[in-house]
């Protein structure tokens, strides 16, 4: 991992030093209305979410599952546009003091200009930025800029990934390393793939202090054994889906839920 003052990590190890780990909730940006995608992110903040992961909605999301699919469809067809994801972050960070990472998709960052979007990034008060679909050796212009506005760099590990990737990887991410906890798109499912814990005992070996996993995770007995062996449990589908459903109340009952999944943590780390 990449040395620096991190509020990601940071917030990651004060759950882990208070003997569990943390919970990271995605939600998209403008979904179900850009005010509602605010609201709902604060909502998870107050019911015991860590970290927020503020996904930007993209017209070709190769990584994601039919639910985040339609939310992020719904909020292109309304009219989302780039900047209101930094109004969101800014918006967010107002009322609470987790700190709020963006996932996106490589191209929409490009467009836009790498440093242009790390300076307003970091002018919204956003921790940090993961990017499923870039790699550490094609990411120089996101080093660059990352370096030099101190924001967290988020890459993803998967099952498959060789030694040397989950070492790249372990070496450019600063914040943690997102572990991808079976193969496949995104999605709730009713147990996490085994080559999870496989997963996060190759990065400990590759050095990394702060990995968390994600993909499938939706229910606090997966939560709680995630933590088990990881840093942190990130849930995105099941919280999209319980916010679609019902409303804001609906994804605060859900990440009160997931939340009591970090207590009575067995950690075998």
């Amino acid at each position: 991992m990449t040395p620096g003052t991190s509020a990601v990590a940071t917030a990651i190890a004060a759950r882990r030093d208070a003997g569990s780990g943390a919970l990271i909730g995605y939600l998209p940006a403008g979904f179900p209305t850009l005010s509602g995608s605010i609201d709902a992110a604060v909502a998870l903040v107050e019911s015991g979410v860590d970290v927020i992961e503020l996904g930007i909605p993209y017209s070709d999301p190769v990584m994601d599952g039919p639910v985040i699919q339609a939310a992020t469809q719904q909020s292109l067809a309304d009219g989302f546009k780039l900047r209101h994801g930094f109004e969101a972050v800014a918006a967010i960070t107002s009322q609470v003091s987790a700190p709020v990472v963006m996932m996106t998709y490589w191209n929409p960052v490009v467009q836009y200009g790498v440093d242009r979007f790390a300076d307003d990034l970091k002018a919204a008060g956003g921790a940090g930025l993961i990017t499923p679909d870039l790699v550490p050796d094609e990411a120089g212009a996101w080093l660059t800029a990352s370096d030099r506005t101190g924001l967290d760099r988020v890459f993803l590990a998967a099952p498959t990934s060789s030694d040397a990737r989950l070492r790249q990887a372990v070496q450019s991410s600063r914040g943690f390393v997102y572990a991808v906890s079976t193969m496949g798109i995104t999605g709730a499912r009713s147990d996490v793939d085994a080559a999870a814990r496989v997963l996060i005992d190759r990065l400990r070996d590759a050095g990394a202090t702060s990995a968390c996993v994600g993909v499938g995770v939706s229910t606090a007995a997966q939560v709680r054994e995630i933590l088990g062996y990881a840093d942190g449990a990130i849930v995105g589908s099941a919280l999209v889906k319980s916010l679609a459903d019902g409303g804001i109340e609906g994804v605060r009952a859900l990440a009160r839920e997931l939340a009591e999944g970090t207590r009575d943590v067995v950690r075998s780390v």
